[in-house]
């Protein structure tokens, strides 16, 4: 059994932004329990009590459509080097696409991406922390760079109609709003 912690302390908070991966897990009422891994400059700590996050486009929109209609989320932090730490943090989630207003608020705190696809808002009800101590060692290289130049090669319109055929449902067909929410006509 990890230690509990009713938010983040300071040095948790810069565990969290020395990682270069961490993993969302979200699940509905039924259907599959999803757990993605994310990297590169997508995540940020707000303050002790709460975590953005940028959501890229990707072949899947589970943890949309799992927030829609269920606002757990987990997040994971693992340590690859150094002293062994597994970090978990629970809480419930707000989801925000583009055409929401809290947009403009959170977009900013991110590097521009054509592939930005939504925003999670995790308030967070607790922290775990656990020894890690069977974790493999790894050494991070670098971020891969084909989403974004496969991002850019598609551009907005691109991008949108990749949404559109591949982003509005959940694999257990459950509706993910990023049409209406983002302001894309299916037409």
């Amino acid at each position: 059994m990890g230690k509990r912690f009713e938010q983040l302390n300071d040095k948790q908070v810069a565990f969290i932004q020395a990682q270069q991966i961490y993993f969302v897990a979200t699940a509905a009422l039924t259907g599959q329990v999803n757990l993605s891994p994310k990297g590169g400059d997508s995540l940020r700590v707000i303050d002790n009590k709460t975590i953005a996050w940028l959501n890229l486009t990707g072949s899947g929109n589970e943890s949309a459509a799992h927030v829609l209609q269920e606002s757990r989320m987990t997040l994971m932090f693992c340590a690859f080097e150094g002293s062994p730490l597994i970090l978990r943090t629970y809480g419930h989630a707000q989801l925000i696409h583009k055409a929401d207003p809290e947009w403009d608020s959170y977009v900013g705190l991110f590097k521009p991406s054509v592939a930005a696809r939504q925003i999670f808002i995790l308030n967070i009800d607790f922290v775990l922390a656990s020894c890690g101590m069977s974790v493999p060692n790894y050494q991070y290289l670098n971020d891969r760079e084909d989403l974004s130049q496969w991002s850019e090669r598609q551009g907005k319109s691109g991008i949108e109609k990749y949404w559109l055929k591949k982003n509005q449902q959940s694999i257990d067909g459950f509706e993910t709003q990023i049409a209406v929410r983002s302001g894309i006509s299916e037409d």
